[in-house]
């Protein structure tokens, strides 16, 4: 008996830390759901929004803190324009309250005309619109890389420029980037020291380059704001002019060298032709002299030509042999040398 009554007792008190902790945990899931601390600190801030709202913010997948911080900041920077749908609706696209909220109370304290749609527009677009107000505020400095461009004069140039811009808020949604402002600015360099009659005119002036870039208007489209152009460094290249005249003077030596070389393979061409030319001729002049002695034998036969007329001819050869023998010099002897 007294068993049965120990173990009644034993399961009533397990009851009771069974209820508390049903009770404690449905206390906490009550805490989540309704965030009493949060609306409690909303009120004291002066920004009104109901439990209601906080608990369906919890159903609609939307952080109540992150909003209600957002709120109160924006209400203790005095910007009482911005509605909670309009920053729950930015959450749920995919936006960053705090950095929106950030950039509306820098552009409002530096008298930057920012609205709410344009700094969401500009979140969603991709771009960190507390880093472009802050560029609107402080200007940014961008290095260009080396950029060589070669004057009149055939010697080229490597200048170095730093480019200070500012963040145009109205241009940050479709405007161009860094990468186009350098390049446009690469590009204006070459067109100014192209354009110079020397490249001592140059390295006198530096400003010059600077202040015809900066007169064609190259942040135009962009998303910034040029302030100034400055030449950092201007460095003396390659004389290209002569580079490119030497390499002509190489190319026309080569282009007349094959002309000549063409000419002598002509040349020799005729020469085998008249060579072979002459070979046809001499056979035709021993074709002919084999004639001479057919038509001699004709004439004996016919009786035209008689034995004194023959021997008359050799005589003539003979004289005619040894004439030519006389007349030409002597040879040296090949043993002796005389």
């Amino acid at each position: 008996m007294q068993l049965m009554t120990l173990l009644d007792a034993n399961m009533a008190q397990y009851q009771y830390v069974w209820i508390a902790a049903a009770a404690f945990i449905g206390l906490i899931i009550i805490l989540y759901f309704v965030p009493i601390g949060l609306w409690f600190t909303a009120l004291l801030s002066g920004v009104r929004v109901s439990l209601v709202q906080l608990i369906f913010m919890r159903w609609r997948k939307v952080p109540p803190r992150v909003i209600v911080n957002a709120m109160i900041a924006t209400h203790k920077a005095g910007l009482t324009n911005i509605k909670r749908d309009e920053l729950e609706a930015h959450y749920l696209a995919g936006g960053r309250i705090r950095s929106v909220v950030q950039a509306l109370i820098s552009a409002d304290k530096a008298n930057i005309q920012l609205s709410f749609q344009m700094a969401t527009a500009i979140d969603l677009a991709g771009r960190d619109v507390f880093e472009a107000v802050q560029m609107s505020v402080n200007p940014k400095v961008i290095n260009t890389p080396p950029v060589a461009a070669v004057a009149k004069d055939g010697i080229q140039l490597i200048a170095k420029a730093r480019v200070t811009v500012r963040a145009n808020i109205k241009q940050l949604v479709g405007g161009a980037g860094e990468e186009t402002v350098l390049a446009r600015v690469g590009e204006g360099i070459v067109s100014s020291i192209g354009s110079a009659a020397s490249h001592k005119a140059v390295l006198e002036n530096p400003d010059s380059i600077s202040k015809l870039v900066l007169g064609k208007g190259l942040d135009a489209g962009t998303a910034f704001e040029i302030l100034s152009i400055d030449i950092a460094d201007i460095d003396i290249g390659k004389n290209i002019g002569a580079v490119l005249q030497m390499d002509q003077a190489e190319a026309d030596l080569k282009i007349a060298q094959a002309k000549a070389e063409e000419k002598r393979a002509m040349a020799v061409a005729t020469e085998m032709e008249m060579k072979a030319k002459a070979q046809e001729m001499r056979a035709k002049v021993i074709e002919a002299e084999s004639e001479v002695p057919r038509a001699m034998a004709e004439a004996f036969r016919n009786g035209n030509l008689g034995i004194m007329d023959y021997l008359k001819m050799k005589n003539m050869e003979a004289d005619t042999s040894m004439r030519e023998n006389i007349a030409k010099p002597a040879k040296p002897d090949s043993k002796t040398g005389q």
